[in-house]
């Protein structure tokens, strides 16, 4: 996890600069690795990355899809979700809009724009998909795969309480100041892994949702 040299300042990025430069470095490509477990996606991290070699070997994968839904305020936000505490995996946890992908979803897309309909009632006419972020693995056998996109100001919300305890947005440029980005360690199975810990007011942004927004900022933010 060596820290990229910045040419600007993330924080100082606007709104129109940053979905420009979405646009420009994100297509609809679906990468091989989200369903073949000979593919192993890389963090950067050798201790994660051993950790997803040995994963994919005892575990089916599991294609997963999310929605990184970044609302087009003048000060742009993201908008996240509090995981209900009765769910069996990662109950309470900060997450971003998403799921399994079905076998009756057209695409990793399609998944992330239906979840993030059922989960918190966000319509699709609010929603201008830009392109899929970097793979992402889990330690508990998931590959995820994020869509980026466009939200416009004015949706209403209606939460799933039986998924979702709670929405709310942080603002990119919080998210994308490197300053913000904790790194964290825990022991697997006698390996150090790393991982990525953004805390917001109340809010304890960890793990795949805080890994994915490092990636985010790493693609986008970065020049």
């Amino acid at each position: 996890m060596n820290e990229p040299v910045l040419k600007t300042d993330p924080a100082a990025i606007s709104s129109a600069e940053f979905f420009d430069r979405s646009r420009a470095r994100l297509r609809f490509e679906v990468p091989p690795g989200l369903v073949d477990p000979n593919v192993i996606p890389r963090s950067g991290d050798q201790g994660n990355d051993r950790m997803l070699e040995i994963i994919a070997r005892e575990q089916p994968v599991r294609p997963a899809a999310v929605l990184i839904p970044v609302v087009d305020h003048p000060q742009p936000t993201v908008l996240l979700t509090q995981r209900a505490p009765h769910l069996t995996d990662h109950a309470g946890q900060i997450s971003f809009p998403g799921g399994k992908i079905d076998v009756t979803d057209a695409s990793p897309l399609a998944t992330a724009l239906r979840e993030a309909e059922e989960e918190i009632g966000l319509s699709r006419e609010f929603v201008d998909p830009i392109g899929y972020l970097d793979l992402y693995g889990t330690s508990f056998g998931f590959r995820i795969l994020p869509t980026v996109a466009r939200v416009r100001p004015g949706f209403s919300l209606h939460i799933n309480k039986s998924e979702v305890d709670d929405a709310f947005e942080v603002p990119l440029a919080f998210l994308m100041d490197p300053a913000n980005h904790q790194v964290h360690s825990r022991e697997f199975r006698g390996m150090e892994r790393s991982y990525y810990a953004m805390p917001f007011a109340e809010r304890y942004i960890w793990g795949a949702t805080a890994g994915i927004l490092r990636v985010l900022y790493e693609r986008i933010c970065l020049t």
